[in-house]
């Protein structure tokens, strides 16, 4: 196990022991900003900025937004395809689930291409579509900026929790199902009373690894924010902090919002775990 811990310890602890540090320091110019810069200790200084700051404070409530969209939306979906893999009546299993997995083996350079296309009013087969029928919709537009953002990551993660939940699935005794359609259940009725609560530790660490994953949002809105003029390159709280280190170069508060995102992600985390032993103790 040592070299585990050993890489473990080069590229996480490490980092973060790091950012911690330039945390606790700001750089400050002297005279009329021609000399050099400075750094000075400011204890929990940018930490009280950040918390303070109106675009971070956005940025945490577009998230919070998007979890609210996403997690049911993701975990919901992806039981439901699975659920219906491994019905009786399911046909051509194994293409569906490659067909389901594949978009979460496309390159992220390759999908975010896709997407832009897909998005690109003029460009669009979707918008085009949409505009012969006589409706329309910009994904790109600020007040819609969510919606493809949600798009996109269901698209890119529905299948691999999918295949998660189908293995979950697999594992449920025959022998129990066959029970429960002895006793008259019907194919909803055992996969909502049968198949669910025995694969409920599946359930908990698949909305774990969701909520988790929600948290460090950048990929999508970056796809997006890259064409959209009213989306602010802020949107997420990584889009906030990789903007505030590389572009305002203001590398301590940047350090301090990803420590207050990665409590965040800690906190969140230990509330799924305990409500979730809770349901599967229940």
């Amino acid at each position: 196990m040592a070299p585990f811990f050993v890489l473990f310890a080069a590229v996480t602890v490490l980092p973060v022991g790091y950012a911690a540090w330039m945390s606790l320091y700001r750089e400050e110019s002297s005279g009329l900003g021609f000399g050099g810069t400075t750094r000075v200790f400011a204890g929990l200084g940018n930490y009280t900025r950040a918390l303070g700051d109106p675009a971070f404070q956005t940025s945490l409530t577009h998230m919070l937004a998007y979890c609210l969209l996403y997690i049911p939306v993701m975990i919901g979906g992806a039981l439901l395809l699975a659920l219906l893999l491994d019905s009786a009546m399911a046909r051509a299993r194994r293409f569906f689930q490659i067909a389901l997995f594949l978009p979460h083996a496309v390159p992220a350079l390759i999908a975010a291409l896709v997407w832009l296309y897909l998005y690109t009013p003029g460009l669009s087969p979707v918008t085009g579509a949409l505009s012969a029928l006589g409706g329309h919709w910009d994904f790109l537009a600020a007040d819609h900026a969510l919606y493809s953002v949600v798009n996109i990551s269901a698209w890119q993660w529905m299948g691999y929790n999918v295949i998660i939940f189908y293995a979950g699935l697999q594992a449920v005794p025959r022998e129990t199902l066959e029970a429960a359609t002895v006793d008259g259940a019907g194919a909803v009725r055992t996969a909502w009373s049968v198949k669910v609560p025995m694969i409920r530790p599946t359930v908990i660490v698949t909305l774990l690894f969701t909520c988790v994953g929600a948290v460090q949002l950048f990929d999508a809105p970056k796809v997006v924010q890259s064409r959209s003029g009213g989306m602010g390159s802020d949107w997420s709280p990584t889009m906030y902090i990789l903007s505030t280190a590389f572009d305002a170069h203001d590398y301590g508060l940047a350090a301090a919002a990803s420590l207050l995102l990665a409590l965040l992600a800690g906190g969140l985390s230990f509330v799924v775990t305990t409500l979730g032993n809770r349901w599967r103790a229940a």
